[in-house]
């Protein structure tokens, strides 16, 4: 069965590897190309039902004609790759394999960190850039919950780090019992064969810990578009706004009683960045 409007084979996923080493999984073969960058911390090419979920996402913007492309960080990262080490391996990804521009990147959470950075310093490499659940500096509560994950993982504890992970979808206390639950299972996908290295996981975690993009967004200059859930705990609501005015070129869309995984996941995002491409 073919959704109407969209051909056969942009459903179909295709992986590769890059020759710098990133992975990736593409869909579509419009003649715009989009990068998305996921969140963390760690990254792996989603394969599957996880697969099937996120081209779901990306309908919209296939519909559109563009070429979706998810790409995992580099493997085997120096303990001390900071976010912006990680947004200058983007910017060389899109120079040496996309001809040193992709028309449209959508940075979602720590990918969001990343793409402050890819921003600031690297405007050449996109037409446009979509930010999304993101800001400045994570929240208190968002770096206790990284901090965790990477005690963690330094103490070889998958199911703990997998746990902590769970608390991005299940907060606060009545919840613990299913995170204790799931926590195995999460734990093996993000840092087993199937997932990110454990090592890469914990660069990660500390390169979020120490981000603070505050000195960096007044140097940002293309147009930027910042969608943000008004109930996200990763970044509040001030530090959402104040992301917003330090950026010299931005505009703000806060879903109001949205969180951070409702706002990542909802069909209005890709509504809401098509409109901005149009009008800009």
């Amino acid at each position: 069965m073919v959704m109407a409007g969209l051909a056969g084979d942009e459903r179909s996923p295709r992986n590769g590897v890059f020759r710098n080493g990133m992975e990736y999984v593409t869909w579509g073969r419009g003649a715009k190309s989009l990068l998305f960058v996921q969140g963390g911390p760690g990254s792996s090419v989603p394969r599957g039902l996880l697969g099937t979920l996120f081209r779901r996402e990306f309908d919209a913007y296939l519909k559109a004609g563009y070429a979706v492309w998810i790409v995992a960080r580099r493997r085997n990262m120096p303990p001390s790759h900071t976010v912006a080490d990680m947004a200058e391996d983007y910017a060389r990804l899109i120079a040496e394999e996309f001809g040193g521009r992709v028309d449209l990147v959508v940075a979602e959470s720590f990918g969001g960190m990343i793409g402050q950075d890819l921003a600031a310093s690297h405007p050449e490499s996109f037409r446009h850039i979509a930010l999304v659940v993101t800001g400045a500096e994570l929240s208190t509560w968002g770096k206790d919950v990284d901090h965790r994950i990477a005690a963690a993982v330094i103490g070889g504890d998958t199911a703990g780090a997998g746990t902590a992970l769970a608390e991005y979808l299940f907060r606060g206390p009545r919840t613990h019992w299913l995170r204790t639950l799931v926590g195995p299972v999460v734990g093996r996908r993000v840092m087993g064969r199937s997932g990110c290295p454990a090592a890469d996981v914990l660069t990660e975690a500390r390169a979020g810990l120490a981000f603070d993009a505050r000195s960096v967004l007044p140097l940002i200059r293309p147009p930027v578009l910042l969608l943000c859930g008004g109930r996200d705990a990763f970044f509040p609501q001030a530090v959402i706004e104040e992301t917003a005015r330090l950026i010299p070129d931005c505009t703000l869309t806060v879903y109001q009683r949205w969180g951070h995984v409702r706002t990542a996941s909802s069909r209005r995002v890709p509504r809401d960045v098509l409109a901005f491409v149009r009008e800009c």
